[in-house]
């Protein structure tokens, strides 16, 4: 076995802690052993294991303990517990309600991880970034076009032909035009260089932002690659769910009760139409509110002013008396956004009772983390919905330079495209304030969705994007003095509907002068 093994991580160029070697090489099983080390390092892409790097990727330690038998498997649990290493994952939290009717229809729940159980330091940030690499890098790594793929530590003075996977850390332009991206990984970092001659490839460049982890295709060495071609871990929807029941779902945002802009009275037209015998109406089964589902208080300065009620306690009891009059056979989910009874930074936690106590009496309403991911189920068949509010893409209209030409405020879709692109919900770091996890970055998009909607911006937009429905909420609260003073127009009172059989996507306006569309 001791041949054997060595001979096996010789082949592979595979570095090894010597606990670990002593590990694997008592194993009964050689098979055992083979399968640990080359399974690690196509979920890992890494070659030097180590304890630190085992204790990155707890998931997949948890996945080998459960695979082994008898005396392999205790003897793997006991030297992993000796090098203090956890086998419970830090997991979203999962839901599963009773299944309904015939076709065992339900859903699941995933919410973020948002507990801080104790105060952050910078390690925890730059353990987060490890964590968001490893996660983005794994994706990457599936992609046929990265092919001869190297860490950068191991780039050597020679000219070659390579790919990496990095982390942009930054960028800029020079004198010529050219642009210098500096990309690091586990490893360490390098420059690397796009000609402004390139055409597209200059301008997939000029959209890179910081902390972006991309994979690249270039020629050089370990002063310098020329990048021939960029890859981001991008979100492609193979297979579109279509449920045999015909049922729908609808999706809202950015209610804002308690503002004196609030549009109560066109709430209720919507709560009337969901409450009527119209054959639309009755085929909703769930519905998604995605954040800033009151006003909040003091979370602006002067907002005292623009309040109809200046507690949130009566701002919640509002929301609650319309929530309500949904008939109860249809379940709402319901996510914060900046100004709900929560932290601001990200993930954000479920809207806290001490504010919001009414709500906790709705047997139909499901109070979620922002962001979350709900799975509605239909048999084996399941429908995603990525929930998210949408903090970050002020962000990105701002600092991509195609949206702000676009002034992509307009068509707020557009930027959350980009979250798509790159699989995560605030690429950058100062795009949001956020919470660290060295565990997991909750912010990766690790499932790719069937519909990622989000609010925020208080206009409709809708765009596919590889197979992938983006709704961006409307609102339903009136243009209030600071859109007015930064030109934001909302677009209040849409309600899109979209139905799980047929994909078919309807708009419906419940404004005074409200009427029908169908959309793409």
């Amino acid at each position: 076995m001791h041949e054997e093994l060595l001979r096996l991580i010789k082949d592979r160029g595979l570095l090894l802690e010597k606990e670990i070697f002593d590990l694997l090489n008592s194993l009964d099983n050689p098979q055992s052993a083979k399968n640990f080390l080359e399974g690690l390092e196509r979920y890992s892409g890494e070659k030097m294991i180590t304890r630190s790097m085992l204790a990155h990727h707890s998931s997949y330690l948890k996945q080998v303990v459960s695979s082994l038998e008898g005396q392999d498997k205790t003897r793997v649990e006991n030297t992993f517990i000796t090098l203090g290493l956890h086998l419970e994952v830090r997991k979203e939290e999962k839901i599963i309600s009773m299944p309904l009717k015939s076709l065992e229809r339900s859903y699941q729940i995933f919410t973020a991880d948002t507990k801080t159980d104790k105060k952050l330091t910078v390690g925890d940030f730059v353990g987060n970034f490890r964590a968001r690499y490893s996660q983005l890098q794994r994706m990457l790594m599936q992609r046929p076009d990265l092919s001869s793929l190297m860490s950068i530590g191991k780039i050597s003075s020679n000219r070659q032909q390579l790919s990496i996977i990095g982390m942009v850390r930054e960028k800029r332009v020079t004198k010529n035009k050219n642009i210098i991206i500096l990309l690091e990984d586990l490893t360490g970092e390098i420059q690397t260089l796009v000609r402004a001659d390139k055409g597209e490839l200059a301008g997939i460049a000029h959209e890179l932002q910081l902390d972006d982890v991309i994979g690249i295709k270039g020629s050089g060495n370990r002063d310098m690659l020329f990048i021939q071609d960029i890859f981001f871990p991008d979100a492609f929807l193979a297979e579109k769910s279509r449920f045999e029941e015909e049922i729908c779902i609808a999706f809202l945002s950015d209610l804002h009760c308690g503002s004196d802009r609030h549009l109560g009275d066109s709430l209720q037209n919507f709560i009337a139409w969901i409450r009527s015998n119209d054959p639309l109406a009755h085929k909703i089964k769930y519905l998604f509110f995605v954040g800033d589902n009151v006003d909040g208080v003091g979370i602006f300065p002067g907002q005292e002013h623009v309040l109809k009620l200046k507690s949130m306690k009566e701002q919640y009891a509002l929301l609650a008396s319309y929530l309500r009059q949904i008939p109860p056979h249809i379940t709402m989910f319901m996510c914060p956004g900046q100004h709900d009874a929560v932290r601001v930074a990200e993930p954000q936690p479920i809207i806290s009772a001490a504010y919001a106590s009414e709500l906790y009496t709705l047997d139909n309403l499901i109070q979620v983390t922002n962001p979350t991911l709900v799975k509605i189920l239909e048999g084996q068949k399941e429908f995603k919905v990525l929930m998210y509010h949408g903090a970050s893409i002020h962000t990105l209209i701002n600092d991509i330079p195609e949206l702000r030409i676009m002034k992509a405020h307009r068509t707020p879709a557009k930027a959350v495209r980009h979250m798509l692109k790159r699989r995560h919900l605030a690429p950058t770091h100062s795009s949001v304030v956020y919470i660290p996890n060295i565990a997991r970055d909750p912010l990766v998009i690790h499932e790719v969705p069937d519909v990622l909607c989000t609010g925020e911006v208080h206009r409709l937009d809708i765009e596919n994007y590889n197979g992938v429905l983006i709704i961006t909420g409307s609102c339903w609260q009136a243009q209030t003095p600071f859109e007015e003073k930064v030109g934001n127009i909302p677009d209040p009172c849409k309600v899109p509907v979209l139905n799980l059989k047929t994909r078919e996507l309807k708009i419906l306006d419940f404004t005074d002068e409200g009427g029908e569309s169908n959309g793409n």
